[in-house]
């Protein structure tokens, strides 16, 4: 009889699976189940993730997990954004240490072995406004702000008072050449995510700023 890991190997998408496609796999399911999966965990074959989710170790999987990717599974709806959104696009140059995320539920913190893992919530009028959905090879897909939608968060979850673009290039380092490929159309679709308040004020400060 093959193992979790194995039969995962063949079967989880780019190694990630849940408990009950496990349950699936092996037609087992309560104690028979946990036990098979405690074992692959033990021998360090598998990750638990979060409760119910699992994903395959490095040395068994082809392609690397992508941490990215794994954000919507451990917590949803949401999106990457703040910190590792920006960082992905190469808007700021800091490393960014946890993958950053926003949230429609409560915000949450969670400490993986394939890394840190910090959700957001943001109350938003059109949740996906301003995100891709991305696909890369060897990435996966996963939704992904766009640098203006990530900065927008960022004003929300740090409750800055900017009204320009000075604060980004001289807090965050942003530099000016990416601020100037910023479109109007963007913009429209941005703004329409958030009520009157900090962020909107942001927004409308920055275009004014780029006239667009």
């Amino acid at each position: 009889m093959q193992t979790i890991t194995e039969i995962a190997f063949e079967r989880a998408q780019r190694g990630i699976f849940t408990r009950e496609q496990a349950a699936l796999w092996v037609g087992r399911r309560g104690a028979s189940l946990d036990a098979l999966l405690k074992r692959a965990v033990t021998n360090r074959e598998v990750w638990r993730v979060h409760r119910g989710l699992y994903c395959l170790a490095d040395r068994y999987t082809q392609d690397r997990i992508n941490p990215l990717e794994l954000a919507q599974r451990i917590h949803g709806p949401s999106y990457v954004s703040l910190e590792s959104a920006l960082s992905y696009h190469g808007w700021i140059p800091e490393a960014v240490h946890a993958i950053t995320s926003v949230t429609l539920g409560r915000s949450r913190t969670f400490e993986t072995p394939v890394g840190l893992f910090s959700f957001t919530r943001i109350p938003q009028r059109l949740f996906m406004a301003g995100v891709r959905r991305t696909t890369r090879e060897g990435e996966g897909a996963f939704f992904l702000a766009t640098p203006l939608k990530a900065l927008a968060d960022h004003v929300y979850a740090q409750r800055c008072d900017w009204h320009s673009a000075t604060p980004l290039i001289e807090n965050l380092r942003v530099d000016s050449q990416f601020l100037a490929e910023l479109t109007g159309d963007l913009f429209d679709e941005v703004m329409s995510a958030y009520k009157p308040g900090r962020v909107a004020r942001f927004l409308a400060g920055l275009r004014e700023d780029l006239k667009l």
